[in-house]
């Protein structure tokens, strides 16, 4: 294909993207599933050429912005604090769904050999931090079921690609030692994390020295991408590396960074994501004409594999539902007997975690990069594309009833200090130190309204913590006139600029204020 149509191509895609979002947005369906249906259909267009992954590719350029999307908005404290459930879920689930597939596997197809079914079941065992990200934005979750499936998809990539390279391995050279295994999963995990703390330090530093708005916005769009190949290159786990790097930076961004910084590197990082995530979902269902021809066609793939395909999909499922239980049973068995202080999950809790295991690009991606001579690999690459088209569309569409059905506990969890209560310690802070400032060395009061100002606004903010109840009513209503006041001036001002009163510069110096007055009270009306 020459290198303007591919150009071309993209443009297409991109197009369609908006198109299907926007579809997915009036049907109330959740994006993934309408891009991953509406890049399968086009895939099958008549004259459209078909579309080759290759699987490195792909994971170089979508998996470490999307880690490090995922590692920057996670909350490091609750991190922290469910980090045993997340290792869980992220290396002993991985583990068992991987094991369990593995002999599912080999009990349909006995003449498989044993690596290529655990390199199936590495290749679907991890979900996917993109998918669990795309389903997760759709529903609202108790803060401990939302942290464990966040760090899951953050850490469990790792897990699955040191499986899938030992499957390989073994496939290759007919041997294979677990304790090898274990142990070179922790060199690399460690190694990873080495990598990921030396690159993140670096880049705090650096960002203290750029002094430029755009050049700090650039060096942190690249961050994820560096991490993560210097961590391939030193033969440790790029995944690791790039979630360590995204939560440093992540924790010193707050100090490290300016509004007008956060402000437009927010801006520019949210589109950025969009259009990454939903070409991922798009580019793999145009995967799948290359999956069916290699399959021998749609008729053939149904008729030699659709119960096999079925049963490792249902198998894996059912994996993860015993996993989860069987953690849940262990922790309230361990509390009963005053072992621990953790909470179990309970039926509705377990089973909403169980269920929201969907699969995605990570395992296109291994599936697609095995050698072409691998035991079983056009039945692998079908069945890992079922899995990933199953999860997504059953489980993805499905889980915001399953969660309305498991009638989930309300959240007991709660910060020490509520928003409107740090806004009144902020309040009485900022009030201080303008009441130092606002006289001068010899006790002159020199700026008199603004002293005023502080002083009304913190007594204003500590009696709304006081009452919230009573002033939220009164606070709608007052920011719904300062949007009313905001939306009047900017047609003022246009008004102004269509009738060459004022100039281009004037125009941008006043729209930035009103968009900075309106993005304030947007967000104290929230």
């Amino acid at each position: 294909m020459e290198p303007t149509h591919l150009f071309e191509l993209v443009i297409a895609m991109f197009l369609a993207i908006i198109a299907l979002q926007y579809a997915a947005h009036r049907l109330g369906l959740p994006p993934s599933v309408a891009l991953l249906t509406g890049g399968a259909l086009l895939a099958f267009v008549p004259g459209l050429p078909a579309i080759s992954v290759d699987p490195e590719l792909v994971l170089v350029i979508f998996l470490p912005p999307l880690l490090m999307d995922g590692a920057w908005s996670i909350a490091l404290s609750r991190l922290r604090r469910h980090m045993i459930g997340i290792a869980s879920l992220a290396v002993g689930a991985v583990l068992f769904s991987c094991a369990v597939v593995a002999v599912v596997v080999h009990l349909i197809f006995p003449s498989l050999p044993w690596a290529a079914c655990a390199a199936l079941g590495a290749i679907v065992a991890p979900p996917d931090a993109v998918s669990a990200r795309a389903v997760l934005e759709r529903v609202r979750l108790p803060r401990r079921l939302q942290i464990l499936l966040e760090g899951e998809s953050l850490l469990n990539d790792a897990s699955g690609l040191v499986l899938f390279r030992f499957a390989v391995a073994a496939a290759a050279t007919g041997a294979f030692s677990a304790g090898e295994a274990v142990g070179d999963f922790f060199v690399l995990a460690l190694g990873g994390a080495i990598v990921g703390i030396v690159v993140g330090a670096a880049w705090v530093k650096l960002i203290r020295h750029l002094g430029d708005d755009y050049l700090i916005i650039a060096a942190t769009v690249l961050l994820g991408w560096i991490s993560y190949l210097l961590g391939e290159l030193l033969h440790v786990s790029g995944v690791i590396a790039t979630v360590s790097t995204g939560l440093i930076a992540s924790w010193h961004q707050h100090t490290v960074f300016s509004a007008a910084t956060r402000m437009r590197g927010t801006s520019f990082w949210t589109v950025m994501i969009f259009l990454m995530e939903a070409a991922v979902f798009t580019l793999i269902g145009l995967s799948l004409r290359d999956v069916v021809e290699r399959g021998g066609g749609v008729t053939t793939v149904i008729a030699t594999m659709g119960l096999p395909m079925l049963a490792i999909l249902m198998t894996l499922v059912a994996a993860r539902f015993v996993w989860v239980f069987a953690s849940d049973l262990v922790i309230k068995s361990c509390a009963a007997l005053g072992l621990t202080r953790a909470r179990p999950l309970g039926a509705g809790g377990a089973t909403v975690l169980s269920w929201a295991g969907v699969r995605g690009v990570v395992t296109l991606a291994l599936a697609l990069s095995l050698p072409e001579d691998f035991p079983g690999r056009d039945f692998i690459l079908v069945t890992s594309f079922a899995v990933i088209l199953g999860t997504v569309l059953v489980q993805g569409t499905t889980l915001g009833r399953v969660i309305a059905w498991a009638r989930l506990a309300p959240e007991t969890e709660r910060p020490r200090l509520t928003m409107s209560q740090a806004e009144a310690a902020m309040a009485r802070v900022q009030l201080g130190i303008v009441q130092n400032l606002a006289y001068d060395t010899e006790g002159k009061l020199i700026h008199p309204q603004l002293l005023e100002r502080y002083q009304r606004r913190a007594t204003a903010i500590v009696d709304y913590a006081e009452r919230t109840e009573h002033y939220v009513p009164l606070l709608h209503a007052h920011f719904d006139v300062v949007l009313e006041a905001v939306a009047t001036g900017r047609q003022e001002l246009i008004r102004l600029h269509r009738a060459g009163d004022i100039d281009d510069e004037t125009l941008d110096e006043l729209e930035r204020d009103l968009d900075l007055e309106e993005l304030s009270a947007i967000s104290a009306k929230a």
